[in-house]
């Protein structure tokens, strides 16, 4: 494969927007095996309802044939919730009772469908979205950041050991702890601390779950089951006030 070109912004076109549903069609519903009532098998297109009111950040890479698009965060800012130009509520909420967010007073911007090439994991391009990322959260002053993240497959038992370190060493401070909607309402409390297999645990907890959780990220209380996406989901929260200046280096691409 030829050194990559990368240009990572927004999405600026109608046929930028397709791109990005190209590559989340590939991943999402291809490779993970999941489906929704909006995805378009005939032409290969992931979407839903809420593409319309979202910035998609995009990482383009133009070295690679065909579809350049190789890397997808689509966002949504706490202000555009009731505006004429935005949703009335946020994607997480089918799932997360987001009440103690939402009422805290501070500039929230919810992440979602964030997606890799295989080609491409492992490498740079993760550290380009990061600090793409990084740029629009300084641009626009938000506080809190939030999203749901996925383990693939739907086997709570399978997964036990991962969740219940998620629980007993991740979990968000009251004051920002979201919790699963009452009535798909899965507790991630499934085995003892003194139980678990940290090592192995942490093994299997998905790598962008991984990277919230080293700037500082939680997770909200319980999860969910999507049998449509074929995942559970759990809800990762960042407090950009509690994130360590090193951190922020990092994740920025900022020289420390």
């Amino acid at each position: 494969m030829a050194a990559p070109d990368f240009e990572l912004r927004l999405a600026q076109s109608e046929a930028d927007l397709i791109a990005a549903q190209k590559l989340r069609y590939d991943v999402f519903i291809r490779e993970l095996g999941g489906d929704g009532p909006l995805v378009d098998h005939e032409t290969g297109l992931e979407r839903d309802s809420f593409d319309p009111f979202y910035d998609h950040l995009i990482l383009f890479d133009h070295a690679r044939e065909g579809s350049p698009a190789v890397g997808v965060y689509r966002l949504l800012r706490g202000d555009k919730i009731g505006a004429s130009d935005g949703p009335d509520h946020f994607y997480s909420e089918a799932e997360y009772d987001l009440t103690v967010l939402k009422a805290s007073g501070r500039k929230l911007m919810e992440l979602g469908r964030s997606c890799l090439h295989p080609d491409y994991r492992g490498g740079a391009a993760m550290m380009h979205l990061w600090s793409g990322l990084a740029e629009y959260v300084d641009q626009h002053g938000i506080e809190i950041l939030f999203g749901v993240a996925s383990f693939h497959g739907t086997d709570v038992d399978a997964l036990k050991g991962p969740l219940s370190l998620l629980h007993h060493r991740h979990l968000a401070p009251e004051v920002i702890r979201v919790q699963a909607q009452t009535d798909v309402f899965q507790s991630m409390d499934l085995l003892p601390e003194d139980a678990i297999n940290r090592p192995a645990a942490m093994r299997e907890v998905p790598s962008l779950i991984k990277g919230y959780l080293r700037l500082g990220g939680f997770v909200g209380e319980g999860a969910y089951i999507d049998h449509v996406f074929n995942t559970i989901d759990v809800c990762l929260i960042i407090d950009m006030s509690l994130v360590s200046e090193k951190h922020k280096a990092i994740y920025s691409g900022a020289k420390r």
